[in-house]
Protein backbone atom coordinates (compact mmCIF):
# COMPACT_ATOMS: atom_id res chain seq x y z
CA UNK A 1 0.00 0.00 0.00
CA UNK A 2 1.27 3.54 -0.76
CA UNK A 3 2.09 6.09 1.87
CA UNK A 4 -1.33 7.78 1.48
CA UNK A 5 -3.15 4.70 2.76
CA UNK A 6 -0.88 4.23 5.75
CA UNK A 7 -1.32 7.86 6.78
CA UNK A 8 -5.10 7.62 6.41
CA UNK A 9 -5.04 4.89 9.05
CA UNK A 10 -3.80 7.55 11.52
CA UNK A 11 -7.04 9.49 11.19
CA UNK A 12 -9.50 8.33 13.84
CA UNK A 13 -12.86 7.28 12.34
CA UNK A 14 -11.66 8.22 8.84
CA UNK A 15 -14.33 6.17 7.03
CA UNK A 16 -17.25 7.62 8.97
CA UNK A 17 -15.86 11.17 8.59
CA UNK A 18 -15.48 10.65 4.83
CA UNK A 19 -19.04 9.33 4.57
CA UNK A 20 -20.47 12.23 6.60
CA UNK A 21 -18.51 15.02 4.89
CA UNK A 22 -18.15 13.70 1.35
CA UNK A 23 -14.42 14.43 1.32
CA UNK A 24 -12.15 12.13 -0.64
CA UNK A 25 -9.48 10.19 1.23
CA UNK A 26 -6.79 12.45 -0.27
CA UNK A 27 -8.57 15.64 0.82
CA UNK A 28 -9.24 14.25 4.28
CA UNK A 29 -5.54 13.43 4.60
CA UNK A 30 -4.57 16.98 3.50
CA UNK A 31 -6.99 18.43 6.05
CA UNK A 32 -5.60 16.13 8.75
CA UNK A 33 -2.07 17.37 8.01
CA UNK A 34 -3.30 20.98 8.08
CA UNK A 35 -5.09 20.34 11.39
CA UNK A 36 -1.92 18.88 12.88
CA UNK A 37 0.15 21.81 11.59
CA UNK A 38 -2.27 24.30 13.16
CA UNK A 39 -2.12 22.30 16.42
CA UNK A 40 1.40 23.57 17.08
CA UNK A 41 1.44 22.36 20.71
CA UNK A 42 0.24 18.87 19.69
CA UNK A 43 -2.79 19.04 22.00
CA UNK A 44 -5.03 17.01 19.70
CA UNK A 45 -7.48 19.89 19.30
CA UNK A 46 -7.52 23.47 18.03
CA UNK A 47 -8.31 26.64 19.94
CA UNK A 48 -9.41 30.01 18.57
CA UNK A 49 -5.77 31.16 18.64
CA UNK A 50 -4.77 28.19 16.48
CA UNK A 51 -7.44 29.03 13.87
CA UNK A 52 -6.40 32.69 13.86
CA UNK A 53 -3.13 31.51 12.28
CA UNK A 54 -5.01 30.85 9.03
CA UNK A 55 -4.10 33.80 6.83
CA UNK A 56 -7.31 33.75 4.78
CA UNK A 57 -9.37 34.09 7.97
CA UNK A 58 -7.15 36.86 9.31
CA UNK A 59 -7.93 39.07 6.30
CA UNK A 60 -11.59 38.06 5.95
CA UNK A 61 -13.93 40.68 7.46
CA UNK A 62 -16.08 37.83 8.80
CA UNK A 63 -13.05 35.82 9.95
CA UNK A 64 -13.92 36.02 13.64
CA UNK A 65 -17.48 34.89 12.95
CA UNK A 66 -16.25 32.01 10.81
CA UNK A 67 -13.90 31.01 13.62
CA UNK A 68 -16.86 31.19 16.04
CA UNK A 69 -18.66 28.60 13.90
CA UNK A 70 -16.01 26.05 14.87
CA UNK A 71 -16.97 26.52 18.53
CA UNK A 72 -20.73 26.06 18.88
CA UNK A 73 -22.24 26.27 22.34
CA UNK A 74 -19.24 28.16 23.71
CA UNK A 75 -16.77 25.27 23.59
CA UNK A 76 -13.10 26.23 23.70
CA UNK A 77 -11.69 23.49 21.49
CA UNK A 78 -12.40 21.77 18.21
CA UNK A 79 -11.28 18.22 17.44
CA UNK A 80 -10.48 16.93 13.96
CA UNK A 81 -13.95 15.51 13.13
CA UNK A 82 -15.65 18.80 14.08
CA UNK A 83 -12.99 20.80 12.19
CA UNK A 84 -13.75 18.79 9.04
CA UNK A 85 -17.53 19.03 9.52
CA UNK A 86 -17.35 22.84 9.44
CA UNK A 87 -15.07 22.82 6.40
CA UNK A 88 -17.45 20.41 4.62
CA UNK A 89 -19.92 23.29 4.22
CA UNK A 90 -17.41 24.81 1.78
CA UNK A 91 -16.88 21.64 -0.26
CA UNK A 92 -17.92 22.26 -3.87
CA UNK A 93 -21.03 20.43 -5.00
CA UNK A 94 -20.12 17.61 -7.39
CA UNK A 95 -22.40 16.24 -10.08
CA UNK A 96 -22.68 13.06 -8.00
CA UNK A 97 -23.88 15.16 -5.02
CA UNK A 98 -26.89 16.37 -6.98
CA UNK A 99 -28.08 12.88 -7.93
CA UNK A 100 -30.92 11.05 -6.28
CA UNK A 101 -30.35 10.90 -2.54
CA UNK A 102 -31.94 8.48 -0.12
CA UNK A 103 -34.41 10.68 1.83
CA UNK A 104 -33.57 8.72 4.99
CA UNK A 105 -29.97 9.89 4.75
CA UNK A 106 -29.02 13.26 6.23
CA UNK A 107 -28.66 16.14 3.81
CA UNK A 108 -25.01 16.58 2.74
CA UNK A 109 -23.16 19.26 4.71
CA UNK A 110 -22.34 21.03 1.43
CA UNK A 111 -25.94 21.16 0.21
CA UNK A 112 -27.47 24.51 -0.68
CA UNK A 113 -29.66 24.45 2.44
CA UNK A 114 -26.75 23.66 4.77
CA UNK A 115 -24.60 26.35 3.14
CA UNK A 116 -27.47 28.82 3.71
CA UNK A 117 -27.81 27.69 7.35
CA UNK A 118 -24.09 28.23 7.83
CA UNK A 119 -24.24 31.71 6.26
CA UNK A 120 -27.33 32.60 8.30
CA UNK A 121 -25.60 31.80 11.59
CA UNK A 122 -22.77 34.20 10.67
CA UNK A 123 -25.38 36.98 10.88
CA UNK A 124 -27.59 35.65 13.69
CA UNK A 125 -25.21 36.34 16.55
CA UNK A 126 -27.66 35.85 19.40
CA UNK A 127 -28.90 32.58 17.85
CA UNK A 128 -32.56 33.55 18.16
CA UNK A 129 -33.41 32.38 14.64
CA UNK A 130 -33.69 35.91 13.23
CA UNK A 131 -31.28 38.49 11.87
CA UNK A 132 -32.14 41.76 13.55
CA UNK A 133 -31.44 45.17 12.07
CA UNK A 134 -28.60 45.55 14.60
CA UNK A 135 -27.03 42.21 13.59
CA UNK A 136 -27.32 43.09 9.89
CA UNK A 137 -25.72 46.47 10.56
CA UNK A 138 -22.82 44.82 12.41
CA UNK A 139 -22.10 42.45 9.53
CA UNK A 140 -22.34 45.16 6.88
CA UNK A 141 -20.06 47.38 8.96
CA UNK A 142 -17.47 44.60 9.05
CA UNK A 143 -17.77 43.97 5.33
CA UNK A 144 -17.54 47.55 4.05
CA UNK A 145 -15.34 49.04 6.74
CA UNK A 146 -14.87 52.79 6.30
CA UNK A 147 -15.76 52.84 2.62
CA UNK A 148 -19.23 54.27 3.32
CA UNK A 149 -20.57 56.70 5.88
CA UNK A 150 -22.54 55.49 8.90
CA UNK A 151 -25.63 57.13 7.44
CA UNK A 152 -25.22 55.25 4.14
CA UNK A 153 -24.61 52.02 6.03
CA UNK A 154 -27.78 52.45 8.08
CA UNK A 155 -29.74 53.18 4.91
CA UNK A 156 -28.38 50.03 3.22
CA UNK A 157 -29.20 48.01 6.36
CA UNK A 158 -32.77 49.33 6.54
CA UNK A 159 -33.35 48.63 2.86
CA UNK A 160 -31.85 45.12 3.09
CA UNK A 161 -33.94 44.14 6.10
CA UNK A 162 -37.07 45.73 4.63
CA UNK A 163 -36.69 43.89 1.30
CA UNK A 164 -36.18 40.49 2.97
CA UNK A 165 -38.63 40.91 5.86
CA UNK A 166 -41.85 39.47 4.44
CA UNK A 167 -43.80 39.23 7.71
CA UNK A 168 -43.03 42.80 8.81
CA UNK A 169 -41.51 41.93 12.19
CA UNK A 170 -38.40 44.04 11.55
CA UNK A 171 -36.05 41.05 11.33
CA UNK A 172 -35.07 38.40 8.78
CA UNK A 173 -35.98 34.78 9.58
CA UNK A 174 -34.13 31.85 8.04
CA UNK A 175 -36.96 31.29 5.56
CA UNK A 176 -36.90 34.96 4.54
CA UNK A 177 -33.10 34.76 4.27
CA UNK A 178 -33.30 31.76 1.92
CA UNK A 179 -35.96 33.45 -0.21
CA UNK A 180 -33.89 36.62 -0.51
CA UNK A 181 -30.95 34.55 -1.79
CA UNK A 182 -32.98 32.37 -4.20
CA UNK A 183 -31.25 33.69 -7.30
CA UNK A 184 -27.75 33.69 -5.82
CA UNK A 185 -25.46 30.80 -6.68
CA UNK A 186 -24.66 29.93 -3.05
CA UNK A 187 -23.26 26.56 -4.09
CA UNK A 188 -20.50 28.33 -6.01
CA UNK A 189 -20.00 31.37 -3.77
CA UNK A 190 -19.62 29.22 -0.65
CA UNK A 191 -17.19 26.73 -2.15
CA UNK A 192 -13.46 26.41 -1.84
CA UNK A 193 -12.02 24.50 -4.80
CA UNK A 194 -9.26 22.79 -2.81
CA UNK A 195 -11.90 21.07 -0.67
CA UNK A 196 -13.04 18.60 -3.36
Amino acid sequence: MGSGGSHAAQIPDADSIRQETGFSQATLLRLYHRFRALDSNKKGYLSRVDLQQIGALAVNPLGDRIIDSFFPDGSLRVDFPDFVRVLAHFRPVDDEDTGTRDPREPEPLNSRMNKLRFAFQLYDLDRDGKISRHEMLQVLRLMVGVQVTEEQLESITDRTVQEADEDGDGAVSFLEFTKSLEKMNIEQKMSIRILK
